[in-house]
């Protein structure tokens, strides 16, 4: 599903989009280029999550605040997918 986003702009932001949609780019309408700025900036931010939670692990495991898992690994990262 999808759903429309009305947005204002500064003339700067405008001509920013203008140039990097249309003929000779490749975005076709300035829609795409702003969606796809959008999505990398979701997965930014996804992954700099992830290398927080990385840092806060390596953090754990320097400072002796582990626990032994006993568990199966590959199981459980295959339930995670899900």
């Amino acid at each position: 599903m999808s759903s429309t986003l009305n947005l204002s702009l500064t003339d700067e932001l405008r001509s920013f989009v203008d140039s990097n949609s249309g003929e000779g780019t490749l975005y076709a309408t300035p829609s795409e280029f702003v969606r796809d700025m959008l999505r990398q900036r979701k997965l930014q931010q996804e992954a700099q999550a992830a290398r927080a939670g990385i840092i806060e692990g390596y953090q754990d495991a320097i400072k002796g605040r582990t626990i032994q898992f006993k568990g199966d690994l590959q199981s459980l990262m295959k339930k995670a997918k899900r």
